[in-house]
Parts: structure tokens; C-alpha cells; sequence
């Protein structure tokens, strides 16, 4: 219902002012959307805004497409309060199932996140890359687009060498019970430790990238199978975290299928190559102080060669193009853009995010210092346990694990992505925990507190036209999420989700606390149990679309 009204407000502010952009926001307190545009128009009519805002005003709300509309200038704004037919029409849309969902667009997406360095377990800092991505991906699927979620797979990397020089070279027998990755992270970490003993050691690590680069079979079959055991080990932990991927892509395909080496030709041809011991890109005369190397003096090729391959065979095969990298990838993403530009290929939407830690400090595979994403769910999910069984003792234990499992879940992806991507954060144990205020699992409770509403409520009629200023108000807040999706993804922010399904909570707690539901009779009781039922379902879209589950009990 937001977006369609939007659009039918634009279009009125766009006849009327001969302004390509209506400029509308959020109203906040005071309307249900408000225009700037008086702003713009002040210049070009040489008036001020407030005197433009009530001419305007009165202008437009004559227009019979903005009927139940009400249209009034709040100084320089020109505020839009929705009627009673919005407000049902909203709720009535709200109570269907996969309310929020648009039909197919033909735009296909590929968005690329976690493609984490298979050298050992995903930690704490990985993860925040795999929910933003998981997080947008749901949120493209959910506004209609189709979608293919990759991971990058860097097989033939510097760190994957010395992975399989460890296991050539040292003790590498798995222990019992040891899962994939972390063995790979014991050999790689113990390889380190050698390599910083023995320089020496460096070129036989060089020599395996060069053999692995040329193809030489036995080397290839090492490489992937350590890769391969690793990304086995990503796999259980990805799933711990409701994050899914589509196709796992692998860097040494693009030395196979000589896409790298018609890259590396095309860029010699460039008038920013510099051809000399290495092939590097000077991009200087773009703001670069550092060349943008693409092969080595030995002749083998950088990431850098093997990433343009892989995003230039990205291009040719979809619309829209979206990476999630780290904000420690900002110059070589900067630099692949550029390079990208210059090639005349389609450039990538990047989203940096800046990094999530622990109380306990930074983290670092090679040292060893690190939280892995299986020791945080773990941690995190026991936690849950222990207030799980204090809130509900008298459930069972196969039940309380169960709600445990999935308050943790929300705990661990709300409390990572609820922050917008270019602020880092500390994961806080207690708030991510927290039923009572801004966490994922209040958010859940609130969804449970709805299905055990209309459980004890049983049948009724429904009715979607809301009489109260709290029951408009709830109503208005559940009318946006379709909207809010396409926010998400427009401007590549998820959390703008997570903001949206607390508000939503905290608007559905305060509407509980001052309207009587159950206790409240007839058509007053049929029109609430309605507006419960378009929160529960809305507040189900919208865990949803974030990969947290919405239970009906906690």
C-alpha cells in the first residue's frame, strides 16, 4: 500500500511542480509522508519554502487521486496523512500469506558474500559478511528478483599453498572428532610457525603456486582436495547460521578456461599498462597511489587477474552485479572497479561493512587468535538455553533445546546486522539476549506474544477498518514493510530491516498494552484480532526475510 500511494503522490507533486524527483521522506511524528520539494522550487520561484509549501499545498489537494488523503504544509513541508481507506487497505493486504512478496522481475542478481580464504574455521569477523549477504539475498528474493548467491573460492592463494605444504611437510594426522576446517587452521597455523623459523621454506611455497597455476595435476588434486575438506567445515557452520549459498565458484577455473589469460591481454593493451618485471595497471591519473598489479615477475597471475576473470564472466551472465567485502577490501575494490570501467565491462555494487569483534579483542587465523563461528553458536545457544529454562521450566527439554536453538539463531544474525554496514561493532552478549529490548529475540517474543493471541482468541470475522489512534497507528507501521524491502535493496542497507521489525515490535507492544483484546467484544474485538493477525504475519515476513525463525511459543 506505501509504495503505490508513494507513487501516486509523486506523480501529483511531479505534474504539478515540473520537478522530475517529488523528494518524499518519512512524515516521522506529524505525517504519513512529507515533500521537501518546497526547497527546491524556492530558487527558481524566488519565494521562500513555507510560502511555496502552502501554495503547493492547497494546490494539489484538490487532485480526486489523492481523495482520503489529507494534504496540509507543516512550515516548509508539505505533509500527507492517509485515511481510513489506506488503513484498511493495508490491513487487509497485510493478512495475506507472503504478504510483502512481489510477482517475478525479469532483472536477474548475483550477489557474492563470505568467500572467506578456506585456511580455516570462519570466525566471528567472517560472519557478519555472510549475514549482510544472506540478509540482502533473502530481501532480493522476497521483492521478486531471481537470484544466484556465490562463493568466491580462492584455491590457489599464497595461504592455501602453505595449507598444503603443512600437509606435505608436518604431522597433519586429524584428531578424533576434529571438524574439517579446524584441522586445516591446526596444519596452517603450524606451517606458519615453521615458515617464520625456516625462510627457506618460502620457495617451496612459491614453487606450489606456480606448479598449481600451470596445471600440473597431482598439485591441482592437492589444492583441492584441502580446499574442499575446508569449505565441507564452512558448510556445517553456514548452516548453524541459516545462510545458504547456490554455487560455490572456484578460482582455478578461470586459469583453466583462459578467461585470466584474455583478461591479462586486454589489459596489456591498455594505456595504463606498465609492462615491465610485473604487468601492473597505473591508475594514478584516477587517485591510486599504488600500481594495481596483475602478474608476478615469475610469470604467474595475482587474485587481482583471477577476480577480473570471475567478474567479468559475472556480467556477461546477469543484470546486477553485488558484492559484500570487508572494509580492509576498499582500495583493491576501488581498484577493480576502476579497472572494470576501463575495460568497458559492467562494475560491481559493492557493500563494505566494517568489522564485528568480541570483548576478548581482535582475531587472526595465522596466530591462532581467534573465536570461531562454531564457538560462538555454541556459547551463544547454551546461554539461550539457560534463559529459555528459567522463563519456561515446565516445558521439556527437547522443547526448550528447540526454542534455545532458535532464540540463539536470532540472537547471533539480529545483533550483527540491526548495525548499518559501515559501523564496526562488538557483539554483546547479554544485549543480543535481551527478550525485553532491542534484540532478535524480542522481536520473536513479540511474534509468539501475537500467535498466542489469536490461539486464545479462536475464530472470529474479520475486520480491517481500524477506529483508534493506536490501532491506526499499528495498522500504518504494518503497511510499510513492503516498502521497506524495497528500500533494502535499492540502497543495499539491511539493517534498515532490523530497525523496521523492532519498531514494529515496540509499536504491537504499546498497541497490546493500552487496547483490550480478548477482553474486548463484537466488531471492536473481530477489527483487533484482525490487526493481530497482520502483525503476526507481517512480523513472519520480516524474521524471515532477516533468517531468523519466527516461533510461535518462547
Amino acid at each position: 500500500m506505501l509504495n503505490e500511494t508513494s507513487t501516486i503522490i509523486g506523480n501529483v507533486i511531479r505534474e504539478h511542480t515540473a520537478l522530475t524527483d517529488a523528494q518524499l521522506t518519512d512524515g516521522g511524528e506529524h505525517a504519513d509522508l512529507a515533500s521537501t520539494v518546497a526547497f527546491s522550487l524556492a530558487k527558481q520561484r524566488k519565494q521562500a519554502p513555507a510560502r511555496i509549501a502552502q501554495e503547493l499545498a492547497a494546490e494539489i489537494a484538490g487532485d480526486p487521486r489523492l481523495a482520503g488523503i489529507t494534504v496540509e504544509a507543516k512550515g516548509p513541508y508539505i505533509n500527507f496523512i492517509f485515511g481510513k481507506e489506506y488503513v484498511s487497505g493495508a490491513v487487509r493486504e497485510a493478512v495475506k500469506p507472503g504478504y510483502g512478496t512481489s510477482p517475478r522481475r525479469p532483472t536477474w542478481v548475483v550477489l557474492e558474500h563470505t568467500s572467506a580464504n578456506p585456511n580455516g574455521p570462519l570466525h566471528v569477523g567472517h560472519i557478519r559478511n555472510s549475514i549482510i549477504g544472506d540478509t540482502l539475498a533473502r530481501a532480493f528474493r522476497k521483492a521478486g528478483y531471481p537470484l544466484e548467491v556465490q562463493y568466491y573460492v580462492n584455491d590457489m592463494g599464497r595461504q592455501i599453498a602453505i595449507v598444503v605444504w603443512g600437509f606435505d611437510n608436518l604431522d597433519s594426522t586429524r584428531l578424533e572428532g576434529e571438524k574439517e576446517d579446524a584441522h586445516i587452521a591446526r596444519v596452517y597455523i603450524a606451517a606458519n610457525r615453521e615458515i617464520e623459523k625456516d625462510e627457506s621454506i618460502t620457495g617451496q611455497v612459491n614453487t606450489l603456486m606456480q606448479l598449481v597455476e600451470n596445471g600440473d595435476p597431482a598439485t591441482v588434486k592437492k589444492f583441492r582436495r584441502e580446499v574442499s575438506r575446508c569449505l565441507d567445515g564452512f558448510r556445517v557452520t553456514m548452516q548453524g547460521l541459516n545462510v545458504a549459498h547456490d554455487r560455490f565458484v572456484w578460482e582455478s577455473d578461470f586459469i583453466r578456461n583462459g578467461y585470466t589469460e584474455r583478461i591479462i591481454s586486454r589489459i596489456r593493451k591498455l594505456p595504463q599498462a606498465r609492462d615491465d618485471e610485473t604487468l601492473a595497471l597505473d591508475l594514478s591519473e584516477f587517485g591510486f597511489a599504488n600500481k594495481y598489479v596483475i602478474r608476478r615477475s615469475d610469470g604467474t597471475s595475482v587474485y587481482a587477474a583471477r577476480d577480473l576473470a570471475f567478474h567479468v564472466w559475472k556480467a556477461a551472465n546477469f543484470d546486477r552485479v553485488i558484492d559484500v567485502l570487508g572494509a580492509d577490501h576498499k582500495l583493491i575494490g576501488a581498484q577493480l572497479q576502476c579497472t572494470l570501467k576501463l575495460l568497458g565491462e559492467k562494475v560491481p555494487e559493492i557493500v563494505h561493512f566494517e568489522f564485528v569483534s568480541l570483548p576478548e579483542g581482535s582475531m587472526s587465523t595465522r596466530s591462532g587468535k581467534f573465536v570461531s563461528a562454531d564457538d560462538l553458536i555454541s556459547e551463544v545457544t547454551r546461554r539461550a538455553l539457560e534463559e529459555v529454562t528459567a522463563r519456561r521450566p515446565e516445558l521439556d527439554e527437547t522443547a526448550r533445546r528447540s526454542i534455545a536453538k532458535s532464540v540463539g539463531l536470532a540472537a547471533i544474525r539480529y545483533d550483527i546486522v540491526k548495525v548499518s554496514p559501515e559501523k564496526s561493532t562488538v557483539f554483546d552478549w547479554k544485549e543480543a539476549l535481551d527478550f525485553e529490548r532491542q534484540s532478535g529475540p524480542y522481536i520473536q517474543y513479540a511474534h509468539a506474544r501475537a500467535c498466542s493471541i489469536l490461539e486464545k482468541g479462536g475464530a472470529f470475522e474479520e475486520c480491517y477498518d481500524m477506529e483508534t489512534d493506536q490501532e491506526i497507528a499499528l495498522a500504518k507501521q504494518v503497511a510499510k514493510f513492503p516498502a521497506i524491502i524495497e528500500k533494502v535493496i535499492a540502497e543495499l542497507r539491511p539493517h534498515i530491516l532490523a530497525t523496521y521489525a523492532r519498531e514494529l515490535a515496540d509499536t504491537f507492544n504499546s498497541f497490546y498494552h493500552f487496547e483490550p483484546v480478548l477482553k474486548s467484544e463484537g466488531r471492536v474485538r473481530d477489527r483487533r484480532l484482525t490487526l493481530v493477525k497482520a502483525v503476526q504475519n507481517t512480523l513472519k515476513e520480516a524474521l524471515g526475510t532477516l533468517g531468523i525463525d519466527a516461533i510461535s511459543s518462547m
